[in-house]
């Protein structure tokens, strides 16, 4: 199978163009316009064959579809030592915010049972990195896998040491805290009373967490008072 004819085959010239304003990083020419869940279906059909594999390590890819599917093929793996291996191929020609947030290692949950300190040594790594969506993707995970169950106070501060100028590493940094707001609100809520977030993650990180349904009344009205 030719995977880029076969994702021109897909193409949706009108939603390409939507898809395109909501991406203003990359250029307009390199999105096909091929709608998500076509796209997942077309990494059914490519799993666990030659064309899978030809795929995957044939970087960089020319367009943005061909990288979400790429993400979503990676997302699907079954052996997590692979799937590490195959996303740290991939991390460094990730070059915008989907193609970084759709990447989600189903391999990673299972991974974590056992292997939880290994997990987290690896998002670090990826929260320390220099790449800006590989620093994006390191913040995404550690809010993915650890602010539940294995939810420790200490972890809040691995997104606040991973601060950036980058406009798409704090938003992803508010997100984090957003969320642990919602999930952790003792331990996270004295990181907003503090300023330890630079002025424009902090407000935004309040506003998230203020248009949370998870979040009650009256701790909207104590996170509006912080900004």
């Amino acid at each position: 199978m030719n995977v880029t004819e076969a994702l021109f085959a897909l193409q949706d010239t009108s939603y390409a163009a939507f898809q395109a304003s909501l991406v203003p990083t990359i250029p307009r020419a390199t999105v096909i316009g091929v709608r998500v869940p076509q796209a997942r279906a077309l990494a059914k059909r490519l799993a666990n064959t030659t064309d899978e594999q030809h795929f995957l390590k044939d970087l960089p890819h020319t367009y943005y579809d061909e990288n979400i599917l790429h993400a979503l093929l990676l997302s699907e793996m079954k052996t997590y030592d692979a799937c590490v291996a195959a996303i740290d191929a991939f991390l460094p020609y990730v070059d915008n915010w989907a193609v970084c947030d759709i990447l989600s290692p189903k391999s990673f949950k299972t991974y974590k049972q056992a292997n939880e300190a290994a997990l987290l040594a690896k998002i670090k790594a990826w929260t320390a990195s220099e790449e800006t969506y590989t620093r994006r993707f390191g913040i995404e995970m550690l809010m993915t896998h650890f602010l539940d169950e294995a939810f420790k106070p200490d972890y809040l501060a691995i997104p606040v040491s991973a601060q950036s100028d980058e406009y798409y590493v704090r938003m992803m940094i508010a997100w984090f805290f957003a969320t642990a707001l919602a999930k952790q609100w003792d331990a996270t809520i004295p990181y907003i009373e503090n300023h330890c977030l630079d002025a424009q993650t902090h407000n935004k990180a309040i506003q998230k967490a203020r248009e949370s349904n998870r979040i009650s009344a009256a701790q909207k009205e104590y996170l509006k008072s912080l900004k």
